[in-house]
Parts: C-alpha cells; sequence; structure tokens
C-alpha cells in the first residue's frame, strides 16, 4: 500500500526533529449543508531541522518513531514569511546600544 503524502503548515517548532503541522480541510455539515473549517494535526519528524513556523511542508507517512510521531518531512513547499519581532527589537536594541558606547 503507498504511504500518503499531504501538505501542511508547520504550527509549532518548539521540540527538537519535531514539527506541529496543521492540514485544513472544509466539511459539508450533512443536516444543513454548511461547509465547515476542519484541522488535522500531524507530528512529523524533522531530522535536520529544516523547517520553522510557518513554512508549507510536504509530509509523508511512515512507521511510529514516538508515541505521537508518525509523519516524516519530505521537502519545505514554501518558506514562512513571518516577521520575528523579538530579533527585530533586540537588533535595535543593540544598535542602539553601540551608538550610545561608540
Amino acid at each position: 500500500m503507498p504511504k500518503r503524502v499531504m501538505i501542511g503548515e508547520v504550527k509549532s517548532d518548539r521540540t527538537s526533529k519535531t514539527r506541529r503541522v496543521e492540514i485544513q480541510r472544509l466539511v459539508k455539515e450533512p443536516k444543513y449543508g454548511k461547509y465547515m473549517r476542519r484541522k488535522t494535526v500531524c507530528y512529523v519528524h524533522d531530522e535536520n531541522n529544516v523547517s520553522k513556523r510557518g513554512d508549507m511542508v510536504e509530509i509523508e507517512e511512515c512507521r511510529p518513531l514516538s508515541r505521537t510521531k508518525r509523519w516524516s518531512l519530505v521537502r519545505v513547499v514554501e518558506t514562512s514569511r513571518l516577521v520575528d519581532l523579538a530579533a527585530m527589537r533586540a537588533e535595535a536594541d543593540a544598535a542602539r546600544a553601540a551608538d550610545v558606547n561608540g
């Protein structure tokens, strides 16, 4: 049986070599016919810590790697355009401190 391949967005990259990927889908509600948003959460093994929060990634089903991890990262489809405000503020503070001291 072939392995399933899906595309989703990385929502968390806090842990080393593990990513939390959400796959969005639309489901038709049977009684009223309204389409509702649903999400599937997959824990993905990222051996080299390539992906970051906000990236679109392609994942593939694999053998169980831990209690929750059942997927592995194939490739990063699209990199994130999120801005890290904390890093920007730290850089600006360092630049101000360098101007004051030097």
